[in-house]
């Protein structure tokens, strides 16, 4: 499997970045609402709103446009490996903010499935 060790490596530069950026912004990785809240707004960030918190005047705002980039990234790297039987998965600040992506994307769903059927 030696030939997989790209996602190792990706998992490990991305956990490194994720963890840059949330100190940047003051983030406590064991607060799981303000880890929440944040990545609600990541999953409703589109490219565009990416983009336009990357490149806002507020270094705050453009230190939490790296993470969300930084998150996106993540998912897409489960995902690939996830595809070929791979599971890759970083330290702890990549399982924290994972979590709250994982739990509001849920979160989500069933709000959109209970508003269909009324």
């Amino acid at each position: 499997m030696s030939g997989f060790g790209h996602y190792d490596q990706t998992a490990q530069a991305l956990e490194r970045e994720i963890r840059r950026y949330g100190i940047a912004i003051g983030l406590d990785w064991s607060d799981s609402a303000r880890l929440r809240t944040l990545a609600r707004e990541a999953l409703s960030c589109t490219s565009e709103c990416r983009i336009g918190l990357l490149r806002h005047p507020d270094y705050m705002e453009r230190h939490k446009g790296e993470l969300f980039a930084l998150s996106e990234l993540m998912l897409v790297t489960m995902r690939q490996s996830a595809q070929i039987g791979v599971h890759t998965h970083g330290g702890a600040a990549w399982k924290a903010f994972g979590r709250a992506l994982y739990e509001e994307a849920e979160r989500a769903r069933g709000a959109g499935e209970g508003m269909s059927r009324g």
